[in-house]
């Protein structure tokens, strides 16, 4: 049977002349960094997002990481953000020197529970990471009213959500700063690392220009210790031919979750809940059931690629579960024991989705 969780090849092919005729032109004109399809890529990007400023970086990590500098977040601050997604969120927090401070998830949308975020503000608190995890947004609108009723920074991760909407408001113009990945896998995925940072603000946007280029102001005059985090220009022409077909990449991973829903209707399998707050892409598709190993044993025997997003909540890993011993979240601590993620990708045929459903079946 063999169905991947992705297939990355079968994108490159469509898109392959136009792909490979920009690399070419890129390669010719031997302007690698900073070069014109980066500042291309970062207008088109921000137009697309409907915000003023775009920067791109080195990775979705680097984004979050300069995001939180330019937020002034450091050393004394605390960051509230969700315990169920992947590390780097919290890494950033970490990098800076402030702390995390992990809340529950909803156990429907497995967004960060906003009673939980309130609870947990004090004189400490900084700034808030919302996680649109899988590619479902928080509810910004709301969570926006509260950090301005606390003056609190807003950096929204959006790693997984590029192209999600609430109203037509795209995920990353929402709070003062957002921060996208381009990891291959992801919705919008250059052939490599890369990343994105949005922001309505003018100041911030200086700052982070300074910041991604070893604290650059004027070249070689040096204003602050900076970082080497700039997008390369060769995944901003991958990032250009990708980022026209983006909403028909979304709309088809749409039609996945609509074919998996329809399949696996009869059964006790829970499909990803879309809570309306906006428009969820679908960057992973995971599913809850108590007998997860044994599906998920049962695809592995036919060749159908499954995964654990994931398996261990960040208050629980081993980095950080000495700080957080004493903190319970049952909403995550529980979804981690029968969450399983199944293909999706915006290629993947009814047939196939239809096969996979039929294992699962045969499983439970």
């Amino acid at each position: 049977m063999n169905i991947p969780m992705v297939d990355l090849k079968q994108q490159y092919l469509e898109l392959k002349q136009e792909i490979d005729d920009g690399l070419q032109a890129a390669l010719e004109s031997t302007q690698f960094i900073l070069g014109p399809n980066v500042q291309a890529f970062e207008k088109e990007a921000a137009e697309y997002l409907g915000v003023k400023h775009c920067l791109g970086v080195n990775s979705g990590t680097d984004a979050l990481h300069l995001a939180l500098i330019a937020a002034g977040v450091g050393k004394g601050d605390e960051v509230i953000t969700t315990t169920f997604t992947f590390i780097a969120t919290a890494e950033a927090i970490s990098y800076v020197g402030a702390t995390p401070v992990f809340v529950d998830v909803d156990p429907k949308t497995f967004n960060m529970d906003l009673g939980q975020v309130r609870k947990n503000i004090n004189s400490k608190t900084k700034a808030i990471i919302p996680v649109h995890l899988f590619g479902q947004p928080v509810n910004m609108p709301e969570l926006v009213e509260l950090s301005q009723l606390h003056n609190i920074k807003i950096v929204e991760d959006c790693a997984q959500s590029f192209g999600a909407d609430i109203n037509g408001k795209q995920t990353g113009s929402f709070g003062d700063i957002g921060a996208f990945s381009f990891f291959p896998s992801k919705n919008l995925g250059c052939f490599g690392d890369g990343g994105l940072i949005s922001t309505n603000s003018d100041e911030i946007f200086e700052h982070l220009n300074v910041l991604r280029n070893h604290g650059m102001s004027v070249r070689y005059h040096h204003t602050e210790i900076g970082y080497n985090s700039r997008l390369d220009e060769l995944q901003a022409v991958i990032l250009r031919v990708k980022l026209k077909h983006i909403d028909r990449f979304n709309d088809n991973r749409r039609r996945v979750d609509s074919l998996y829903k329809t399949f696996l209707a009869e059964t006790d399998v829970v499909t990803p809940f879309e809570d309306k707050t906006g428009k969820h892409v679908y960057h992973q598709y995971t599913c809850l059931h108590p007998k997860r190993d044994q599906i998920m044993q049962a695809l592995q025997q036919a060749k159908i690629a499954c995964a654990i997003y994931y398996p261990i909540p960040l208050h629980r890993q081993d980095v950080y579960q000495e700080q957080f011993k004493n903190l319970s979240l049952p909403n995550a601590e529980s979804i981690v024991e029968k969450c399983f993620s199944l293909p999706i990708y915006p290629e993947l045929t009814e047939e196939k989705i239809q096969q996979v459903c039929e294992v699962i079946k045969t499983a439970i």
